[in-house]
Order: structure tokens, then sequence, then C-alpha cells
């Protein structure tokens, strides 16, 4: 299981940044991405998800309208851009995979996790 995020950095709020989700080991398929991200001192939080073919994006209401999922399977990647980034958005990022979660939402379903990037949005 290889899975690399990236993207992370240091940015002004109303910024953007794009991380990817890189399945390098090129393992899967027909799986599920998810977005999660953990500030200090605060649990895991769902942030955005997307199935195999792309057609079903689930994304946490604090993110609805700033952020897009989407992924390339030809590249065995994943990508989150957000948009409009406010202070609030600062966390480590992870990205998850798992074929049958049976709540997206949950964190507790998903197998496999990147190693995390940290985004930092300054006021």
């Amino acid at each position: 299981v290889q899975l690399q995020a990236s993207g992370g950095g240091l940015v002004q709020a109303g910024g953007s940044l794009r991380l990817s989700c890189a399945d390098s080991g090129r393992t899967f398929s027909n799986y599920v991405t998810s977005w999660f991200r953990q500030a200090p001192g605060m649990e895991r939080e769902f942030v955005a998800g997307i199935s195999w073919k792309g057609g079903t994006k689930k994304y946490s209401d604090s993110v609805k309208g700033r952020f897009t999922i989407s992924r390339d399977n030809a590249d065995y990647t994943a990508y989150l851009q957000m948009n409009s980034l406010k202070v609030e958005d600062t966390a480590v990022y992870y990205c998850a995979v798992d074929d049958q979660p049976m709540s997206w939402a949950q964190a507790r379903e998903y197998q496999y996790w990147g190693q995390g990037t940290l985004v930092t949005v300054s006021s």
C-alpha cells in the first residue's frame, strides 16, 4: 500500500491549494477515495469523497462550494482542489481509500491511509 498525499503548504486566507493523493503502487481498482483532515486537538473529520468512476461525490458542509474532489484513474491519483480557503481549514489533510466503506464519513471504515500533508491558512 503506497498512498502518497502531497500539495499542502502555507497560503493566505482566500487563496487556493490543490492536494494530490497518488497510489504509487497502482494497487487498487474500484475503490472510494476520501480526504479527511485533523486540526490540533481535534478529531479527524471527513472532508470529501469520490467513487471509483467519479459519479458520486460527497462533501462536508464546511467545505461544500469551496472544495472540489476529482480523480484520474489512469494515473491512480485523486485530487482535492481547495478554493476560498479559511483559517479554520488549517489542518493535516489525509487521503484514504477503501473498496466498500459503509459510511464514507467514518474514518474507521477506511483501511488504507496516506501520510498526511499540512495545510496552513494564515489570516
